[in-house]
């Protein structure tokens, strides 16, 4: 897999993951029935979207209760660090 290939997944998840999150937590407030499944908001960090979805959650103070996101999304991320580090140095 080459590296750009890789950079525009991972940015084309973390776009979305950020979307969920936006909306899940405009939803939170307006909707409450209309509202994004933490198993997918979860899925969508593990596939890509850690980082930012972390990061996004702490600024706008959504979930950060929530133990499986606060522990959860961090792991995600070593794990991205590391898959991508071996996928990288390998050229997988």
């Amino acid at each position: 897999m080459k590296t750009e290939n890789l950079l525009i997944y991972f940015a084309l998840v973390s776009i979305i993951s950020i979307i969920l999150v936006i909306y899940d937590k405009i939803a939170s407030k307006k909707f409450k029935r209309k509202r994004i499944r933490e198993n997918i908001l979860l899925l969508f960090g593990f596939i890509g979207g850690a980082f930012f979805m972390y990061i996004f959650m702490k600024l706008i103070h959504h979930k950060t209760r929530h133990k499986k996101f606060m522990i959860g999304l961090p792991i995600f991320i070593l794990l991205h660090v590391f898959l991508g580090f071996f996928i990288i140095k390998f050229k997988i």
